[in-house]
């Protein structure tokens, strides 16, 4: 179901790479609503806004905690353009129809590691974003909500490329993006309060590989495996590869105990061991490995301590 985007609701702590959209959502003449420094934001850069505050009735109050918290706002977000009874309050209480959410959040975990002071870090618990956030995205049917400046680049090409207009599936994922910035801001501040470090699966890199532990099942590489392995040969790992790769590493272990100066190589398929060696140069010690088993060796996982940073390579 095509959407075309009439209004846009943008309210971000960085502004950095705004301005391009700024254009052209003018260029488009899409109605922009707006508060605070990002309003000041738009208007220096060209653009025409209209404040939130003119729409609410509110001042920004409370210090700044409290300016988009309100039904002309959220109504304008969470109302479904297919159900007659919204668009008949949405008219009753002058709330416009908003297609386009862009919000950023508070940093706070930048603002964690920046200072001890309690109360700075507290204030960068942002309220109104991702209460927004998530109201735009439980609204995907009507509304596109970019909760991550990596996405500008894709709301570009929409406005640009396809006049402004967006399918279902490109708004549902959108929002499935825009509830892991949630999410993630959430264990953060959770791992605040509790003195923890919890694993934080949406703020980590991570890498698909080319399957799971069946070739039907996907699989993916948590944190950047380039900085911990230089793959010199063969296809894009699988899961089963890596779990080969733990198995030569553990094995390997044994070995350096004994004798750290010389190369340790070893051949796993499957975690089977194929072959392990240890001889004072790479190209000796590859040969003794394989000559443990070089039929069952083909496809398996070949690794070496022949340098500081450890390679690998899927042969």
């Amino acid at each position: 179901m095509q959407q075309q985007i009439k209004s846009a609701l943008i309210s971000v702590f960085s502004k950095e790479g705004l301005q391009p959209i700024i254009s052209l959502l003018a260029e488009k003449n899409i109605t922009i609503y707006s508060t605070g420094g990002t309003q000041k934001f738009i208007e220096e850069n060209g653009g025409k806004c209209i404040s939130v505050e003119s729409l609410t009735g509110y001042p920004s109050i409370l210090g700044g905690r409290v300016k988009t918290l309100h039904p002309v706002v959220f109504g304008g977000f969470l109302a479904r353009r297919d159900v007659e009874k919204d668009l008949q309050e949405m008219e009753q209480y002058h709330i416009p129809e908003i297609d386009l959410v862009v919000v950023d959040l508070y940093p706070f975990e930048e603002t964690v590691k920046s200072t001890t002071d309690e109360a700075a870090i507290i204030e960068k618990i942002d309220i109104g974003g991702p209460s927004m956030i998530r109201a735009a995205a439980k609204n995907f049917k009507n509304v596109v909500v970019i909760a991550d400046k990596k996405e500008y680049p894709n709301l570009e090409k929409i406005l640009s490329e396809n006049k402004a207009e967006t399918s279902l599936e490109e708004r549902k994922d959108f929002a499935r993006k825009a509830f892991d910035v949630c999410s993630g801001y959430d264990i953060a501040i959770s791992n605040y309060f509790n003195g923890t470090h919890f694993y934080n699966p949406f703020q980590v890199e991570k890498k698909e590989l080319r399957y799971g532990e069946n070739p039907h099942q996907k699989g993916f590489f948590i944190g950047n495996i380039d900085d911990i392995f230089e793959q010199i040969h063969g296809k894009e790992l699988s899961y089963n590869n890596l779990v080969d790769v733990d198995a030569a590493l553990q094995l390997m272990k044994e070995f350096d105990k004994k004798d750290s100066s010389l190369i340790t190589f070893a051949v796993i398929k499957h975690t089977n061991v194929c072959g392990v060696s240890q001889r004072e140069n790479v190209s000796d010690a590859f040969a003794a490995a394989l000559a443990g088993d070089p039929e069952s060796a083909f496809g398996g996982v070949l690794i070496s301590n022949s340098s500081v940073d450890k390679k690998t390579a899927e042969g």
